[in-house]
């Protein structure tokens, strides 16, 4: 009997009729002949709530106590899921993280999977009963609750499906697939009916915010495809899956930008061995994400510039970390930009094909954006600009390479 897992978003969860309807989906789909373990979000809105309450408190919550605060939004949807297909006549189960269970490091609000305890889901499937699986949240060795990070529900049900085999991942959401880029900002968004691993993972890390960037890592390990669909109709959406060879066909996949960054440059350090390694190991011990470096030779000879991204909610913490690091290491001064964006192209195909970089750089120039940063690798371009730019930088790279048109591929 086939195995599927799917998984609910906040806005498929959002009321009780929404939460009626994913029963009644989940039904189907089980009558269609296969097992069934449903992974689910907090209802949209409540995690947010949550912390705005702990905040009014204090504004930096003990991160401990917020994760067992915020956690407990996945516990109302679950039970309410389960209650909804019980009445219904479908005989369900629901688990919290901690439950099944979901093991996880230390690492409060940011928790990684170390591994999924599948024995009582097994179980529950063998007795023809639909499991759903709190989203979001886990334990570590210590008995702690901890969750993973915004978009953990995708994880959840990834790493899920990989410990249980299961045949296909499906991610129900409020969208009905991936786009070429994202259809608010260009109406010329066109939906992809396939997607590579990689060319999602640089998509995920880029902005895209369709699927969370650990669940495509979890995939491509375990090799799970993932079928990404909207939750409000019954069309079919856009597979994840190992790369073919007629995706290397199209050169340019889809389009991303991100406003969540902002830039710090460490002005006139010593250009010598162990200056980088002594700037940069303080913000990784914060836990702290750093995306984009370039470092150039200052006007002062022997010394040198460097320039890097931080995640916004990261940047106070970092430019505090980076102005006491300079203090040892020798610096002239910090600078800081928080007004900036990051637009990037992706594609398989980029592998094999020359003149991208230029093109992409002529589109740009052609709207008069300027190109602060520059960073590659073989599947992708990103550059950042200034943010007030986003808008315009995205439709012009969709057209310079014409991704509103259908692949050969899409068109038989």
């Amino acid at each position: 009997m086939p195995l599927i897992v799917q998984k609910y978003g906040g806005t498929s969860v959002g009321d009780l009729q929404r939460i009626k309807n994913v029963a009644q989906r989940v039904i189907r789909t089980k009558k269609e002949g296969n097992q069934v373990v449903v992974v689910v979000s907090a209802m949209a809105g409540e995690t947010d709530k949550l912390i705005r309450m702990a905040q009014e408190i204090t504004p930096t919550p003990d991160e401990r106590e917020l994760d067992v605060l915020i956690s407990t939004g996945e516990q109302v949807s679950i039970a309410l899921l389960a209650i909804a297909l019980k009445s219904m006549g479908c005989d369900a189960k629901s688990y919290l993280g901690f439950q099944i269970k979901i093991a996880t490091d230390s690492a409060f609000g940011k928790a990684r999977i170390t591994g999924i305890e599948s024995e009582k889901i097994f179980e529950d499937l063998k007795e023809g009963r639909v499991v759903v699986v709190a989203g979001f949240q886990g334990v570590d060795e210590e008995g702690n609750i901890t969750t993973l990070g915004r978009g953990g529900s995708d994880t959840t049900a990834v790493a899920i499906a990989a410990a249980l085999k299961a045949d296909v991942c499906e991610i129900y959401t409020d969208v009905d697939g991936i786009y070429t880029t994202d259809p608010n900002i260009y109406s010329k968004a066109r939906k992809l009916s396939k997607i590579s691993y990689d060319e999602m993972l640089e998509m995920a890390s880029l902005g895209a915010k369709v699927l969370q960037i650990r669940s495509v890592e979890f995939a491509k390990k375990y090799n799970v495809p993932i079928h990404v669909r909207s939750s409000f109709n019954d069309q079919p959406g856009t597979i994840v899956c190992e790369e073919e060879e007629e995706m290397e066909r199209v050169v340019v996949s889809g389009v991303t930008y991100n406003k969540n960054e902002a830039k710090i440059e460490v002005m006139r350090v010593p250009d010598v061995p162990g200056v980088a390694a002594k700037l940069f190991k303080p913000i990784a011990e914060a836990n702290i994400v750093v995306d984009m470096i370039i470092q150039t030779s200052s006007a002062d000879k022997g010394y040198a510039d460097v320039a890097f991204t931080v995640p916004k909610p990261d940047f106070p913490k970092a430019l505090q970390i980076v102005k006491e690091t300079i203090k040892e290491i020798g610096g002239k001064e910090v600078l800081s930009d928080e007004n900036i964006a990051k637009v990037s192209i992706v594609g398989v195909g980029m592998r094999s094909h020359s003149n991208i970089a230029s093109q992409m750089f002529s589109a740009l120039a052609k709207e008069g954006i300027n190109i602060q940063m520059i960073s590659t690798s073989e599947i992708k371009i990103s550059c950042i600009i200034d943010s007030k730019y986003t808008e315009l930088a995205v439709r012009a790279l969709h057209d310079a390479f014409e991704l509103d048109k259908p692949t050969v591929t899409e068109e038989r």
